[in-house]
């Protein structure tokens, strides 16, 4: 019995040793999936934002000129803190005294700054004078990476300096739109002589706008997309500092300290999904909203981007709250500087 006992039990091991070998290089197999996806999803960003060109600068196919929106405008020269020529225009009002200044950023490939000289054009008519600037490496600014909202806080920057010398006391406003939008949320946190914020269709984080991409996009699952993200922000800090990831939209608007801020987006916005905004406005409860339904990432009626005065819910939007906190000034103010 014994002997038989001793044999059974050698069998069993000898039956158990190869189910123990399947299920070692089952789990081996298993682990090196997971390392080489981790792998994978470590480098997406790294590989898609290059291939997808999102930071290589950009020459636009279409610009305006001044005379073409019916805008007084000049050329004007902006540098950077990091030595960046950044190419610029100003306009002063139609009128004596400027109400407020408004700095406007656009996109992060489409549409060239200049698009919006009919917006300046518009605003002119109403007593605010603009500051049109196209952030670094796009149309005729310097650099070669576009910095996806965090280092255009130092073309924002210039803008504010060249209008507090060149419009003391006025206030200035800033307005972007789409990568724009967010950049302008960031000088808005960073920059505290801007005394107003209009964004729109900002994203809350270039890491969250990539994320949500592969989903909205790629139709990948949101399982996905929520555990890329930190790999989203380590792209972020290595191609732009690690001291830089505290600038994005999310801590900046909640800098305001009571300034006023005008966020407008579409609700079935494509480009930057709409949580975007319910993140920004949940961070910034006392701002101001203009929201559009459909998918309209400009906000502008496209029919009516040239003419944008004849969008009438997006004019007034835009003039309520410009007048509501800038409104004329008061007789004993100080009279405004020269043009």
């Amino acid at each position: 019995m014994p002997q038989n006992d001793s044999a059974a039990s050698l069998s069993k091991r000898g039956k158990a040793k190869p189910r123990e070998r399947a299920l070692r290089i089952a789990a081996a197999a298993m682990s090196a999936i997971l390392i080489l996806g981790a792998a994978a999803l470590a480098a997406l960003p790294f590989i898609a934002m290059p291939m997808l060109g999102l930071t290589r600068r950009v020459a636009f196919s279409q610009v305006l000129t001044p005379e073409e929106a019916g805008l007084a405008a000049e050329p004007v020269a902006l540098t950077t803190s990091d030595g960046l020529n950044i190419q610029a225009w100003f306009a002063p009002p139609r009128r004596e005294t400027a109400k407020a200044a408004v700095i406007f950023m656009s996109g992060i490939r489409y549409p060239s700054v200049t698009m919006y000289f009919p917006h300046a054009a518009w605003l002119a008519e109403e007593g605010y004078a603009s500051a049109l600037i196209e952030t670094r490496a796009h149309g005729g600014s310097d650099g070669e990476r576009v910095g996806l909202g965090v280092t255009e806080v130092e073309d924002a920057a210039a803008a504010v300096g060249y209008l507090m010398d060149r419009l003391p006391g006025v206030p200035i406003v800033v307005f972007g739109v789409s990568m724009g939008g967010a950049a302008a949320v960031n000088a808005f946190g960073e920059i505290p002589e801007i005394d107003a914020l209009i964004s729109l269709s900002a994203y809350s984080s270039w890491p969250d706008a990539f994320t949500q991409s592969m989903s909205s996009y790629y139709g990948a699952p949101r399982i996905i997309s929520m555990i890329e993200e930190p790999f989203a922000w380590l792209y972020m800090g290595v191609t732009f500092g690690f001291d830089k990831l505290r600038i994005n939209p999310l801590s900046e608007i909640k800098k305001a300290d009571g300034r006023p801020i005008l966020l407008m987006h579409s609700t079935g916005d494509s480009t930057v999904p709409f949580e975007n905004y319910e993140a920004l406005s949940e961070a910034a409860p006392r701002a101001e909203s203009f929201l559009r339904d459909g998918d309209s990432h400009l906000i502008v009626s496209s029919e009516q981007f040239m003419t944008p005065w004849e969008d009438a819910a997006y004019a007034q939007a835009i003039l309520d709250f410009l007048n509501d906190h800038f409104g004329d000034p008061q007789p004993d103010d100080p009279p405004a500087a020269e043009y």
